[in-house]
């Protein structure tokens, strides 16, 4: 085909749209609609994800010393810690920070123990150590408590298996929800494509009987789909990031939950932009374009 024959093709697809505008808007309302449906439920999915993971590194592992570890042991010993691959934070806990934290944990009833107490000598230098990844805590603390000088580790098994569960769940739950959103958006592409094609169909059998290639007669209807669901693409970028940030800027200022989850456990909307912007724009021009081309196969039969 000369260049000429595609920018005749190419201008005929596009004043398609405004000859045709009420199937063309219902065809970008149905990719929109469907377009949003799935970016949305993906969003959700990787900010629960990245939540729990923000849960699973508060999960901390307590390390207690030796009595009578040289405090120049226990300097070398914090460096020891951070040495370990899936380490990310480190805290000392100090003998009097330790007796302080038992203290605060029990009740008024018992506060009068430690009436008898003169001194914090007796607790353990200790430190309390956060974890890149959750699920590899029990292994790394098991590599903690093969060094020297170590008295005790103790790691919530509970919470960690809490949390492995929950994003089992999660991960399951949110699957069926794509696919599910991804089939009813295809069907509904589907059916409004072909309602578009449908409505000119003695267009499309009329070039036909005059001798027009099917792809003569495809194409214009290939750059149709394709400039609406590029569009509609567009769009629900536009929408997805006024209201993603919106929600993210109102769940950073509830202070409760940024402390349970961790403030930069919710992602931004800046980190996931031109992801999001790709797939929609690509997602929108692949479904319009390939959709109206699939539905004009029928009435090329003649």
């Amino acid at each position: 085909m000369t260049t000429n024959g595609f920018r005749y093709l190419t201008r005929q697809g596009i004043e398609n749209i405004w000859k045709n505008k009420m199937m063309a808007f219902a065809t970008f309302c149905v990719l929109l609609i469907s377009l949003l449906l799935v970016g949305t439920a993906s969003l959700f999915s990787m900010n629960m994800n990245s939540m729990i993971t923000g849960l699973g590194n508060q999960n901390e592992i307590a390390v207690y010393i030796e009595q009578g570890t040289p405090s120049e042991r226990v300097a070398e010993f914090q460096a020891e810690l951070l040495s370990i691959e899936n380490v990310n934070n480190v805290s000392y806990i100090s003998k009097q920070q330790a007796l302080e934290k038992v203290q605060g944990e029990i009740s008024e009833k018992g506060q009068a123990i430690f009436n008898y107490i003169e001194d914090y000598e007796f607790m353990p230098d200790g430190f309390t150590v956060t974890v890149k990844n959750n699920d590899e805590i029990e292994k790394t603390a098991d590599i903690i408590s093969e060094f020297d000088d170590v008295d005790e580790v103790y790691v919530s098994k509970e919470v960690t298996q809490v949390l492995r569960d929950l994003r089992n769940i999660v991960t399951v739950i949110m699957t069926a929800v794509m696919i599910a959103l991804i089939a009813v958006s295809i069907i509904m592409i589907s059916n409004t494509t072909k309602a578009s094609v449908y409505s000119r169909r003695e267009e499309i059998q009329i070039m036909k009987y005059v001798g027009a290639t099917d792809f003569f007669i495809r194409t214009p209807f290939f750059i149709e789909g394709m400039v609406t669901g590029l569009v509609a693409g567009i769009t629900a970028f536009f929408i997805t990031w006024g209201i993603y940030s919106s929600v993210y800027d109102l769940m950073q200022e509830t202070e409760k939950l940024v402390t349970a989850v961790g403030r930069n456990s919710l992602i931004p909307f800046s980190e996931v932009r031109i992801p999001v912007a790709l797939c929609y724009i690509l997602a929108g021009s692949l479904l319009g374009a390939v959709g109206s081309v699939i539905s004009t196969r029928k009435h090329l039969d003649v």
